[in-house]
Parts: structure tokens; sequence; C-alpha cells
């Protein structure tokens, strides 16, 4: 493995001033999402890329090297909910290195600080670096008395009470004495999926890995909720000057805080000579898939603590240990073609199709390569060797192309300039990177448009999925989304799959929705730029203080003018323009006039329009965890009726929180926030 540079260009000074000036300013929004919030939106490997990059140019232009660069921080800020407690040393970080000659470069400068000669074998201790929670744990007289987060490495913050949930932190050690502990809390693979699994029934949002799950479990306030998870946690350091009673190596304190009663991870290993932990690595990324817990690399530790305190650290990191991560799971595959798929909104997408080829756990055999300018930038070919990267379930992208391996029969890819599945003329609008078919009724954007209106969140016709839609285009029974109303139990007992009753009960589904809320059917319509919670908006706009029916629904959406749907909030102009653009065109309303025609009817509100309580008007709710008396739509539903809006993310604009048995970390953020929050039985008594 070696380290990749997205950037090579030799640059002169003002052109290196940009560059890092840029850099910083990346990673400074990606830590904070990662250290602060806890909601990181970039992976490991690439925030490595761009900070090596950051690294390697400030070595190379030290003048402007800024105390706030990334590189010259310890770590993120502490989140601000619970005791703020001061480490008593100061956590430093570990020295991440990606390829085997950066350790050995490790393994000489350790040498040459204790003058030592080049060719003599150090003893090094080899352990997992576990992808969890940094934490410190406070031991007086043999007893827990406080678990404090890494935090910005100066100050943490106290969460011992969802600690001691923690089956695997021992609440009482088996000496007793004080002892200051350094650990890894982390939350196992399966638990993890179990989690989310929960979470996506109940509505929620998902953890986007164990390590974002494991630090939102400790900092819930409510330790019942930690309790709940499999959490568990793994120890490797003494901080205090106790370690000088038992231990003089590394290994040592390992084999003392198992004697102690703490939990460590069984994989270590001492070696002697660097070149041995190159087979230490090399068989744990052979096992990296059974261990049954996240891990991104191998910590090598310089096994004899004098020399560690000899060593010392630099303002970063130690200088005795250095971290060798895991590159992200990558594999080599041929680009067999590369093909267009043709989207709802008429944007063709270049699709590769590769030679099956086996990363991260699954066989690949497509890539998408996005758009002409992502072609172009990768200079990808049919027929090139390509690096694709995949990472646990993110869909797999092709990070590199190998032109040394090229024949010279490779072709180059052109956009198409008539569409793959109507032959209309494709353009590429000023402005984007996407190329659209022209042709508004292209069946490719029919077919996905179809798919989008029977979805949960539009008209929900239990049964109607994707097969279904495809057979009924197929025969030639429905042309558009009117004529699924317009179907009879008799079209579909002839066509394959289908029997009476199950005919029946599809025929049954649709008829059940014929009546349809308004929001749902703007949402239905598959209007550019409108997803459901700006369906929602669009129908109370509309309204505006009158009842919205089938009978005035076109005249009331076309009498609204841009500055009109731009008011709303949320809307800005170019939602507002996508939105007086489809009902002033004259396919689209001769679609809603046959729609309507077919029996679908926009269902009314029963209540009166005089005394329509609006007591929620400008209000915004966000539900979380399990309601007992209604469900999660209902509360939607009865708070929409009241004039409120409902997000799925908590803000500083949030107005309440509902939370419900099992909150996720929405109810989180609302404290962090200072967001009002109240339970079911305080909703029930607002509603």
């Amino acid at each position: 493995m070696s380290k990749t540079f997205c950037f090579v260009k030799i640059m002169n000074k003002t052109e290196a001033k940009n560059r890092i000036e840029k850099l910083k300013q990346q990673l400074w929004e990606t830590d904070y999402a990662y250290y602060v919030l806890d909601r990181p939106f970039m992976s490991d490997a690439a925030r490595d890329s761009l900070k090596n990059e950051l690294e390697k140019l400030e070595k190379e232009f030290p003048e402007f090297i800024t105390p706030d660069s990334p590189t010259q921080r310890i770590g993120g800020k502490a989140l601000g909910k619970f005791e703020k407690v001061r480490h008593r040393l100061p956590k430093y970080s570990l020295d991440d290195v990606f390829s085997w000659v950066e350790v050995e470069e490790f393994d000489q400068r350790v040498k040459r600080f204790l003058n030592l000669d080049e060719n003599e074998k150090i003893d090094y201790t080899c352990e997992l670096k576990i992808d969890g929670l940094n934490m410190t744990f406070i031991y007086r007289q043999g007893l827990l008395a406080k678990a404090v987060t890494r935090g910005d490495g100066i100050i943490g913050e106290d969460v011992t009470h969802t600690v001691r949930t923690i089956k695997s932190v021992p609440l009482k050690l088996k000496e007793s004495i004080d002892i200051e502990v350094g650990g890894e809390i982390y939350l196992p693979l399966k638990s993890f999926e179990k989690m989310n699994e929960q979470a996506q029934k109940k509505g929620e949002e998902v953890f986007a890995n164990p390590r974002n799950a494991a630090a939102g479990t400790v900092r819930q306030l409510d330790p019942q909720v930690a309790a709940a998870r499999d959490l568990q946690a793994f120890f490797y350091a003494i901080y205090s000057e106790t370690r000088n009673w038992k231990s003089k190596t590394q290994f040592q304190i390992l084999e003392y805080l198992k004697d102690l009663g703490f939990r460590v991870e069984p994989h270590h290993q001492k070696i002697t000579g660097i070149a041995t932990a190159k087979n230490f690595f090399d068989h744990i990324a052979k096992i990296r898939a059974k261990l049954g817990f996240e891990i991104d690399g191998v910590v090598i530790k310089v096994n004899n603590l004098d020399w560690q305190e000899r060593l010392g650290r630099t303002a970063k990191h130690v200088r005795w240990a250095c971290a060798y991560k895991f590159a992200a799971e990558q594999a080599t595959t041929v680009v067999e073609n590369i093909e267009v798929q043709v989207g709802r909104t008429g944007v063709l997408t270049p699709v590769a199709h590769l030679q099956p080829v086996k990363v991260a756990g699954s066989v690949v055999s497509r890539a998408t390569l996005h758009n002409e300018d992502e072609i172009a930038r990768l200079d990808v070919h049919i027929g090139d060797t390509v690096i694709l990267q995949k990472a646990g379930d993110v869909i797999p992208d092709i990070v590199e192309v190998l032109p040394k391996l090229r024949t010279g029969k490779e072709k180059k890819f052109i956009m198409p300039k008539k569409c793959p599945v109507c032959g209309s003329a494709v353009e590429r609008r000023a402005g984007e990177a996407a190329h659209y078919c022209t042709n508004k009724s292209c069946f490719a954007q029919n077919k996905e448009k179809l798919y989008h209106f029977v979805g949960r969140s539009c008209f929900d016709i239990d049964g109607l999925g994707p097969k279904i839609i495809d057979q009924l285009l197929d025969v030639g029974l429905i042309e558009d989304a009117a004529d699924i109303f317009a179907l009879k139990q008799g079209d579909l007992e002839a066509l394959e799959r289908f029997a009476e009753k199950s005919a029946e009960n599809l025929i049954a589904a649709i008829v059940a929705r014929r009546k349809i809320a308004a929001e749902r059917l703007i949402n239905a319509l598959g209007i550019r730029h409108v997803g459901e919670e700006i369906a929602i908006l669009l129908s109370r706009q509309a309204t505006n203080n009158k009842q919205l029916t089938t009978e005035n629904f076109i005249k009331v959406m076309q009498n609204l003018s841009v500055t009109e749907w731009n008011q709303i909030e949320g809307v800005g102009e170019v939602v507002a323009q996508s939105i007086f653009d489809y009902f002033h065109e004259e396919k689209n309303i001769k679609f809603i006039e046959k729609l309507f025609a077919q029996g679908v009817k926009i269902e009314i509100n029963n209540k009166s329009q005089g005394t329509k309580n609006e007591k929620f008007k400008g209000q915004t709710f966000v539900l979380t965890g399990t309601l007992e008396s209604l469900s999660r739509e209902e509360a939607k539903a009865k708070i929409r009726a009241l004039g409120g809006n409902v997000s799925s993310t908590v803000s500083p604009k949030t107005d309440w929180v509902v939370a419900g048995s099992e909150p996720g970390s929405k109810f989180t953020k609302a404290q962090e926030l200072g967001v009002k929050i109240i339970n079911e039985k305080e909703f029930l008594k607002l509603l």
C-alpha cells in the first residue's frame, strides 16, 4: 500500500498558499462534523488523503503553517452537553501511516532519537486499532469513579452514568487501588445492524457507522437507552503513575490490566524487530472481517516504557507509536462496457459494466460514472483496467484508471447525442454537469415516474411494485399513471403471476387509493425538486385559508406566481420556478385532468373551514422513538392538521421534539440545542 495524492502539480508559493487555505477549510468542516457533531460526511480514508496532502504542502512550504491548521491541532471541541472534565495529562494523537515504507521510517526515527544502531531490533507491541470512542476511566480504591470522553484532548465530558451500564467495564477491580486507564468503547457489528434495523422500522435516522453509534449512545442522558444497546469496551493503557509498580513494558501493561479485571483485546502481540510487524499486520488484515467489530489498522508501540518516556511527544502526537492504517477496500477489474441509464427527471447517467469482482465482501459488476465530467476526470475508456473502491454498503466507485495496462484497443466513451431509449435529442444545460433527454414523454422517464407515483410517500398502492408496472407497460395496459385507475380485474387475470384472487386484491388496493390527500398528490406528480415535505408546504400555500379540492386544484395551482411559491420557507427560486413551469405546461395539465377523470379525488378535511384550528401554525415538530397510542404517520397528520410542520432533523429552528420510548439521536441533538422535549402524554395534551 502507498499514499496517494489527488494533487501532484508542482506549485509556486502563491498556488501552494491558496491550496493550503482550501484544504484547511475543507478539513475544518470535516473535523467539525466528525468530532463535534458525530455526523461524518466523509470517509476516514478520504479525510486522511486530504490531511496527508496538507501535511506534504506544509512541509514543503513551512512559512504557510498556521496555529489553526488541522495538522497542528490535537482534536475537535468537546460537546457541550455534560460536565466538563480537564484531563490530568493531555491526550495526544497517534501518527497515521499508510505504507510499509512509512512504518520502516518510523522505526528508524525511533532508533535515531534513542541513539541506537540502525540495525538493532527494537521490541514493539502490536495492538488492533479499534474504531470506537476513546475514553479515560478513573478508579478510586478499585471502584469506577469517573468515565471521561477524549473531547479535544485537554477537556472531555463526564459520561459515567452511561459507561456504568457497559458490562465489559468493571465497576470494581481486583485490587483496591487508585488508577487511571485508557480504552475504547465500541459497538459490535451485529448489534449495530440490529440497532439500525430497529431505527428503520420506527422511521428514525440510522447511524452512519458503529463508531458513530457508540459515540451517540455514550452521550445519551438517559442511561437506560445506553443499557439497552450492546456497547462493549477494550482497555490498553495506564495513564497514572501506578504503571511503574507492576509494569516496565507496554506488553506488561496489557497483562496487568487483565489481572485487574479489565477486558483486553486478545490479538495483541510482542514482536522483536519492525519486520515482524508486517507479518502481524498481514495476518490481522486476513482475519479482519471475522472479528465482529470495526478496526481501521494496527497500532505499533515501542514496548519499553522508559524508552517511551525518553521519546516523548511532538506537539501533535507521541513519538513512540504509530497507527498503521488499512487502505479503503479496493480491487482491480476491467470496464467491459459503458451504458447510459435514463432517470425519472430525464438525466442520463453513464454506468460502467465491469468484469465481476469481489470487493468489500460482495461481488460487484456495475459502478456509476455519474456524468461526463467525471468520465473526463478519470479518463476512463471502455476496456480499461481500473481500481474499484467499495467500503461497506457504499455504492462502488471507480477511483483510478491504470493507463499503463492499456493495449491500444480501448475505446473512448462519448455521451450520446440522442436518448438511448426514445431517440430524442440530448442536451447539457448551462451550469450543470448532467445531460438530459429533451423528450418529456420518454419511455424510460415515464417508467421511473410510475415507480415514484405508486411509492410509499405518494399513492402507496399495495402490491403495485416495479415488476408489475413493467409488466403492465409491456402488454400495453397502461401508458401513464392515470391508466392505473382504469384497470379492471379481467385485465389482470390474463397476465402471468396473476390469479383471480391476486387480481382482485390489486384492483381493491387501487380503488382504495382513489381518494388522496393534496400533499400526496403533489408529491406523486414528480415535479422536479419537489419531495414529500416540500409537497406538504405547497399544499398549504395553495390552500391559503380555503379548501383545496379536486375541482379547484388546477386553477389554484396555476394562479400562484413564482414569487408566491418562493415566499414559502424552504422553497428557493429554482424550486419555485420548477413548480410554476410544471403547472403551466399543457401536457401536465392534461395528465392531471385525466387522473381526475378516472375517479381520483382530493380527500377533503372534514373540519369546517370556519372553525379550522391552526394552533401549530409556524411551529416545527420532530418525532423520535415509539409512540404507544398512535403511529408515526398519525402523529404527523395531527400536527399538520393543526398547521404545524414536521421535520426529520433537529435544528435551532425546531420548536418541539416529541420523544416516545427508546428515542434516537434526535433526542440527544435536541438536548444539545436546548430544544423543548415533550413525552407522549404531554404531546397528546398539547393536541
